[in-house]
């Protein structure tokens, strides 16, 4: 077993979910404005929550937590995906650190496997595998942020854009298979699934 654990491939994997786990979210909001995302707004840890939650009291810093949340959650799955691609010849290893990076964030072993909703990480792991893709997604979610007003919906359209733009830009993926994209979605949606109840009964917060 510990010969499994310490495996090069297994090691990359469980230092990914470790590091998507961290929950910048959480801990910005609790040093700074001394408050509890998880029991406050949609109890997630991600940017939208620390915006909604803060600027009840503290509008401007709201805004200055939310982007640095935002970045931290980027810069976590951008870097678990760097080091794999610097680190391994392998691009399925990118892909499934990527995965785990997400699964990370969405299910954090420092929160009971709790966690946020995985659209940051999931941008920040495909920066790097899919630009292009991650490109028009960022252009898309401008448009429906901007149309909707709703964070978790322009979200969730863009995920749908970047899939099916990765169908005809990368097909395959460069490992011959789409289901990385396939379980990061999946992880995305599942963890949406309260924000989509809200929007199928139009009680989603408008936040943008």
């Amino acid at each position: 077993m510990l010969e499994f654990l310490l495996h090069p491939n297994i090691l990359m994997l469980l230092v990914a979910w470790a590091i998507g786990g961290i929950p910048f979210g959480l801990i910005l909001a609790r040093i700074f404005a001394d408050v509890d995302l998880r029991s406050l707004g949609s109890k997630s840890i991600g940017a939208t929550n620390v915006l909604r939650v803060v600027k009840e009291s503290n509008p401007t810093l709201a805004k200055k937590l939310g982007a640095a949340t935002l970045a931290l959650d980027i810069s976590k799955g951008l870097f678990c995906v760097l080091f794999a691609k610097l680190y391994f010849a392998d691009p399925n290893m990118a892909w499934a650190t990527a995965v785990f990076a997400v699964i990370g964030h969405c299910f954090s072993p420092y929160l009971g496997f709790e966690g946020g909703k995985g659209v940051a990480t999931g941008l920040g792991v495909c920066i790097l595998l899919v630009p292009v893709e991650i490109v028009i997604a960022l252009a898309a979610w401008a448009v429906f942020a901007f149309g909707f007003k709703i964070s978790s919906l322009a979200s969730l359209l863009a995920l749908a854009t970047a899939f099916i733009a990765s169908l005809f830009i990368s097909p395959g993926l460069g490992i011959s298979s789409h289901v990385p994209f396939y379980l990061i979605m999946f992880f995305i949606i599942y963890k949406h699934s309260p924000n989509i109840v809200n929007l199928i009964q139009r009680k989603e917060s408008r936040v943008i």
